[in-house]
C-alpha cells in the first residue's frame, strides 16, 4: 500500500487460523487470549501467533473474556453459564462463579481486581465479589446483556448494553444515569474521551461533559466494536467483515486514514496492541494481525527539513510481480519504483520537460536491468531508457485517432499501441511491427486490467459482456485469437467505472461469483489498473497508488 493524502487499505500482516470460530479475544502486554466454539481458551504469542497455552475448564463455548489490568488474572465467561477467573501464569481456574441461567455474553474486572461484572443471555446483570464468590446483586434487563464494562474513571460504576441502549449503574445496582443509544463503548487511554457505535456512525465524547468531540462515518453495515489506540490519536470500528480507522486528532473533519479488507465473516473483536498494529478477529476463524500507518511514502517525506512531495495524478501503474515491484508516472512525468511487500519508494525518476506526457498513460517495466517507459505523444510511441535519461526510440503510429492505452509484454519484448480499432504491436529492441489486428466496429475497446502475459493481450469492449484474447507469440504469421478465458487467475477485477454501474469496482472469485474486496466511492475509479491474479495495482488523479496482496487479504494461497 502506498500512502497517500486520503484513505488507504492497511496491510494485512499474518493471518492466524483455526479449525473452529473464534468468538473474541482479549489483550495485554504481547499475550492473546482467544474464546473459542470448542471449550477452550487459546493462548498466544502476539508477536509470532504462535500458541503458548491452552486453558480447559468450560464445558460449553468460551463467549467472552478480558485480561484484569495487571495481566495476572483473566476473566472468562461460557455458555456453560459460569463465569471463570483464571491465573495466567499456571493456566489453572482459580474460581468458579455459579448463578446464571443462560450464556454469559460479557464480562468485565474491576480495575482494583475486587468485583466481577456479568452479562447474560438470561437478561440479567450480575455483580460478583472475587473475595466470597458471592453474587453481590442483580439486575434485570428486557433482553440479553451484549456487553458489560467497568468504568475506566472508578470501579464504583458500571456501564452495561442491552437492546442497543446503554445504562450506568453503581455498585449498590442503582442506575446513575438515563439510558442512551448505543451498541458498543470504548475509553481513551486517559479516559478523558469514549467511543461510542451507534449504527453507521461512531462519535468520539468527552466523558464529563458528553459534548461529540468528532462524529466518525462507517461507510457500510453498522459499526459493532470500536477500540482506542494506545496513545489515543487512533480509533478503529468494526462493521461486518471490515475495520476502519481514523485519525481522531486530526484537525480537519476526521475521516478513515486505513480500510482493513481481508476477513471473510464478521470481526467480533478489536485491539490495539500498539498504535501502529491493529488485531481482529472473526467468525471466519481467523485473527488478523494489521499494520497501522506503516511508512508507505517517499524516502523524502522522512526528513523533516525537506519539502514533502506533491501529489499529482497518477496518469499509469504497472506491476512486476516476480521483481517485485510496482511502477507508477504522474502527470508531471514522475516514474516511481515501489516495493510490492513494504509500500516503500525505491526510486524516483524525472522525464525531462520537453517529453511531453500529457496526450495519454504510459507503461513500464524493468526490462534487463533497466527500466523502460513508453508513452503516446502525437502519433508517435516514445522509448525512454530512465535510468540513463535518454530517449530511445520514436515509433510512427501515424493514426492517433481513438488513442485508448498502451502496454509493455509481460516479457518485455513487445510493445501494444490499442487504438479505437486495431491493436498495434513493435519489436522493443529492432523497434519493427511485429503484428496487427482489426478490432470488431462496434463497441469501445479497452486493455484488459489483466496484466498483459508475454505475448498475450486481453481485450474487453465498453458497456458489452465481449471479451478477446490475441496472442502475438508467433513470429512470421498473424496474431492468434484465443479464448479469453483461459489463462485468467481464478479472481476477477471489475471495473464499475466501464462495466457494471459507476461508484463501485470489486475482485469477485470467478468460479463462486462472489465479491471479495470492493472499491468504493472515490477510490472506485483508478485512472490506470494492472492485475495478475494475486497482486493488483491502482493510480488515482489524487495521486494515491494502491498495491493490494490476496495471499495476505484471504489468509491463503490462491
Amino acid at each position: 500500500m502506498v500512502k497517500g493524502t486520503r484513505v488507504e487499505w492497511g496491510t494485512c500482516s499474518r493471518t492466524v487460523s483455526f479449525d473452529i470460530p473464534m468468538l473474541h479475544l482479549s489483550y495485554w502486554n504481547n499475550t492473546i487470549a482467544v474464546g473459542s466454539g470448542d471449550r477452550d481458551i487459546i493462548i498466544l504469542d502476539a508477536t509470532t501467533g504462535s500458541y503458548t497455552a491452552v486453558l480447559s475448564d468450560h464445558t460449553d463455548q468460551v463467549s467472552c473474556l478480558t485480561f484484569s489490568s495487571d495481566g495476572k488474572s483473566l476473566v472468562s465467561g461460557s455458555d456453560d453459564n459460569t463465569v471463570k477467573l483464571w491465573d495466567i501464569q499456571t493456566g489453572g481456574a482459580i474460581k468458579t462463579f455459579h448463578g446464571h441461567t443462560g450464556w454469559v455474553w460479557s464480562i468485565s474486572i474491576s480495575t482494583d481486581h475486587t468485583r466481577i461484572s456479568s452479562g447474560s443471555d438470561d437478561k440479567t446483570i450480575r455483580l460478583w465479589e472475587i473475595q466470597t464468590g458471592e453474587c453481590h446483586w442483580i439486575i434485570d434487563q428486557e433482553d440479553t446483556v451484549d456487553h458489560i464494562y467497568f468504568s475506566p474513571i472508578s470501579p464504583q460504576y458500571i456501564i452495561s448494553i442491552s437492546s442497543e441502549q446503554v445504562s450506568e449503574w453503581d455498585v449498590n445496582g442503582d442506575q446513575i444515569a438515563p439510558p442512551y443509544d448505543g451498541t458498543h463503548i470504548a475509553f481513551s487511554p486517559d479516559h478523558t474521551q469514549f467511543a461510542l457505535c451507534n449504527g453507521n456512525i461512531v462519535t468520539v465524547q468527552d466523558s464529563d461533559s458528553r459534548e461529540i468531540v468528532a462524529e466518525l462515518d462507517v461507510i457500510e453495515n453498522n459499526a459493532t466494536y470500536c477500540c482506542f489506540s494506545p496513545n489515543g490519536r487512533l480509533v478503529a470500528a468494526a462493521a461486518g467483515e471490515t475495520a476502519y480507522v481514523w485519525d481522531v486528532t486530526s484537525p480537519s473533519s476526521p475521516c478513515p486514514i486505513e480500510i482493513l479488507a481481508g476477513h471473510t465473516n464478521d470481526i467480533t473483536s478489536l485491539v490495539f496492541p500498539s498504535s501502529s498494529s491493529l488485531i481482529s478477529s472473526s467468525q471466519d476463524k481467523s485473527i488478523k494481525f494489521w499494520k497501522i500507518g506503516t511508512l508507505s511514502t517517499d524516502p523524502v517525506a522522512i526528513d523533516p527539513g525537506s519539502t514533502p512531495p506533491t501529489s499529482s495524478p497518477i496518469q499509469s501503474v504497472s506491476l512486476q510481480a516476480r521483481a517485485g515491484i510496482a511502477i507508477s508516472s504522474d502527470a508531471d512525468r514522475v516514474i516511481k519504483t515501489w516495493d510490492i511487500s513494504t509500500g516503500l519508494c525505491k526510486a524516483t525518476f524525472q522525464i525531462p520537460a520537453s517529453e511531453d506526457t500529457n496526450y495519454g498513460e504510459g507503461d513500464a517495466k524493468l526490462i534487463d536491468g533497466r527500466l523502460i517507459f513508453v508513452w503516446f505523444r502525437s502519433c508517435k510511441v516514445c522509448i525512454w531508457d530512465i535510468e540513463k535519461g535518454e530517449l530511445l526510440q520514436r515509433l510512427d503510429v501515424l493514426d492517433q485517432s481513438g488513442y485508448r492505452g498502451i502496454r509493455i509484454s509481460g516479457d518485455g519484448s513487445k510493445i501494444f499501441c490499442l487504438l479505437s480499432r486495431s491493436i498495434k504491436a513493435w519489436s522493443m529492441w529492432s523497434w519493427e511491427v511485429v503484428g496487427e489486428v482489426k478490432l470488431a466496429p462496434e463497441g469501445i475497446p479497452h486493455l484488459d486490467p489483466l496484466c498483459i502475459d508475454d505475448p498475450r493481450v486481453w481485450i474487453y469492449y465498453e458497456d458489452s459482456p465481449a471479451q478477446e484474447g490475441w496472442d502475438f507469440g508467433t513470429p512470421g504469421s498473424s496474431p492468434i485469437p484465443f479464448d479469453p478465458s483461459i489463462g485468467r487467475p481464478c479472481l476477477d477485477f471489475i471495473s464499475g467505472n466501464s462495466q457494471q454501474g459507476a461508484g463501485v469496482s470489486w475482485i469477485e472469485d470467478i468460479a463462486t461469483g462472489k465479491e471479495l474486496f470492493q472499491l468504493s466511492g472515490e477510490h472506485a475509479n483508478p485512472i490506470d489498473v494492472q492485475w495478475d491474479g494475486q497482486y493488483l495495482v491502482a493510480g488515482y488523479a489524487s495521486g494515491e497508488v494502491f498495491i493490494l496482496d490476496f495471499h495476505q487479504v484471504l489468509g491463503r494461497d490462491l
